[in-house]
């Protein structure tokens, strides 16, 4: 009783700004400020249409305690992820390595972001070893969604290949072009 007293006239004595850094060591017990900072302002959150052929989704789970992480990547003609997006339903470091990889992968080639370990997810976010399953799952949906994706794009073939044809329409002119490329026989 005696301690909670104290807690409120010390509350209630300083300005608003103390009052926010005195109590986030109790808000924060056990998390680093990295993984705070994501889960309380969690960056490229949202969805890709998943049937776009240059959007890959990976969806992975952790049974033993819940987490599920979907996460996309949409991939520009170069190679080169240009988007990312994720949905976590999952435990604070679930979501902050969700959106500490979607940063991470931006702007890489296919291959870099293949390379991504969850080693280094969990040293830059600082996570406990009871939470490297978190990093494991972000580390699991980027190969998953560049699976998904490399899939998608061997299904749809490759349009400059024989047997194809090519069709466009200029925007500006609405003039339409189709280029044949017969098949070899």
């Amino acid at each position: 009783m005696l301690r909670s007293a104290f807690a409120k006239s010390l509350v209630n004595a300083t300005p608003r700004a103390s009052r926010l850094a005195f109590a986030r060591p109790a808000l924060a017990r056990g998390y680093h400020e990295k993984v705070i900072a994501h889960y309380e302002q969690p960056r490229n959150v949202g969805s890709l249409p998943k049937n776009d052929p240059n959007v890959g989704t990976g969806l992975v789970g952790a049974p033993a305690c819940g987490d599920v992480m979907k996460l996309q990547i949409k991939v520009d003609e170069n190679g080169i992820i240009s988007d990312v997006k994720f949905k976590t339903f999952g435990c604070g470091s679930a979501i902050a390595s969700s959106s500490y990889m979607t940063e991470r992968v931006k702007g890489l080639s296919l291959e870099e972001a293949e390379k991504i370990k969850n080693t280094e997810i969990a040293k830059e976010l600082c996570l406990p070893p009871v939470k490297l399953h978190c990093s494991m799952l972000a580390e699991d949906a980027i190969r998953s969604a560049i699976k998904d994706y490399r899939s998608k794009r061997a299904k749809a073939g490759d349009p400059k290949k024989a047997g194809y044809i090519d069709v466009s329409q200029s925007a500006a002119t609405g003039e339409t072009t189709a280029t044949a490329h017969p098949p070899t026989s």
